[in-house]
């Protein structure tokens, strides 16, 4: 950006930063999640003033980036938590206690998938493979990983019910 655009820039975001703040601040009724909303469309403003410059309605667009930059936050995870006051009590977690005859039962369920489906699960979920090096070890695309992973867990699921209800012998 040369001299004289970012001059420009410059003088349009210092005369419209609170009108934005408070934009901000009404869609999302937050003055820190506010301030970085404006972070973000004035960073993006930045990168593409060239363009938007030459708009008819420039006050609209940034204010449709502004829009846009709140939805985008309000569909990331960390913004679905909520903030108390005090801390929730913290249960004591026990996990169950193993045995052999679990593990031989897993292992028989194993057994009883389709080799394809075993191999995700067994990868995916004992070896601690990502997605992807999972789909590169067996030479098969992702969304085949994901599908095999959710069809073999399922599988895994029903067999053990079968199993735990004893109309499996």
């Amino acid at each position: 950006m040369n001299r004289a655009d970012e001059d420009e820039y410059r003088q349009f975001v210092s005369a419209r930063l609170e009108p934005l703040r408070v934009t901000a601040y009404l869609l999302c009724r937050d003055w820190h999640t506010a301030d970085d909303l404006v972070s973000i469309t004035v960073g993006k403003l930045y990168r593409h003033w060239r363009r938007v410059r030459a708009m008819e309605h420039v006050d609209a667009y940034v204010r449709g980036m502004l829009t846009n930059a709140w939805l985008d936050e309000r569909r990331r995870p960390w913004r679905r938590e909520k903030v108390t006051e005090e801390v929730p009590d913290q249960a004591e977690v026990t996990l169950p206690e193993v045995t052999l005859a679990d593990r031989e039962l897993l292992l028989d369920l194993l057994a009883q998938l389709p080799a394809r489906r075993r191999a995700v699960v067994v990868l995916r979920f004992y070896c601690d493979l990502s997605v992807d090096e999972t789909a590169r070890a067996l030479g098969v695309s992702e969304g085949t990983v994901k599908s095999q992973a959710a069809r073999g867990l399922d599988s895994l699921r029903a067999l053990a019910s079968i199993e735990a209800s004893g109309e499996g012998a």
